[in-house]
């Protein structure tokens, strides 16, 4: 969670670190079945080849019909779409910038997605597609977007434990780690003479 957790937190240290238990098992979850689910050889008659025209893909499965380019564009945009919750769960943060953590959460997706289209160079019947990986990062911004910056809000609201001492306790921090007597003197930087 970025926190220490004290012997003094008991039960609420705990609740911290079963919510993280949870995010990084869900994730490991999801990644292996992602994993499965992209780098298993397939037997086709047939590929289609590489893609590194970004929309290229998008414009071809639009020309297939609504129907057909809604199961493909959708499947994209959801097969990474869990990343944008689960990677910050995993993390435990709650007081983070917003801002900062679509930015990790985001390029966390992003690297992930390009290593499973550079993955798939090596596995029979599967392609690299450029779309793909714009597609997964979307899904994850959306999801994070959505879901993320509301829990952590009501995290704060409801005080959760270890979440609500926050404050407290890295005043507690602050104070312990400074000498009895106070803070140590610095001299400030004197030049050595010729």
């Amino acid at each position: 969670m970025g926190v220490r957790q004290g012997s003094g937190q008991g039960s609420d240290g705990q609740a911290v670190i079963h919510f993280r238990a949870a995010g990084v098992t869900l994730l490991l979850a999801h990644l292996l079945f992602v994993g499965w689910l992209t780098l298993r050889p397939l037997d086709v008659p047939w590929t289609a080849a590489a893609n590194f025209e970004p929309f290229a893909s998008i414009r071809n499965d639009l020309a297939l019909g609504p129907a057909e380019a809604l199961s493909r564009i959708g499947g994209a945009l959801l097969l990474l779409a869990p990343l944008g919750v689960l990677l910050p769960m995993a993390g435990g943060r709650v007081f983070v910038s917003p801002w900062v953590s679509l930015l990790r959460t985001v390029a966390a997706g992003a690297l992930i997605s390009l290593a499973i289209e550079l993955g798939q160079t090596g596995v029979p019947g599967q392609v690299v597609d450029i779309d793909s990986v714009l597609l997964n990062t979307t899904g994850v911004v959306v999801a994070h977007l959505l879901v993320v910056p509301v829990c952590r809000a009501r995290l704060r609201r409801r005080g959760v434990p270890g979440v609500r001492d926050l404050p407290r306790y890295r005043q507690e921090t602050r104070l312990r780690d400074e000498a009895p007597g106070g803070s140590t003197p610095t001299i400030s930087r004197v030049g050595i003479a010729p």
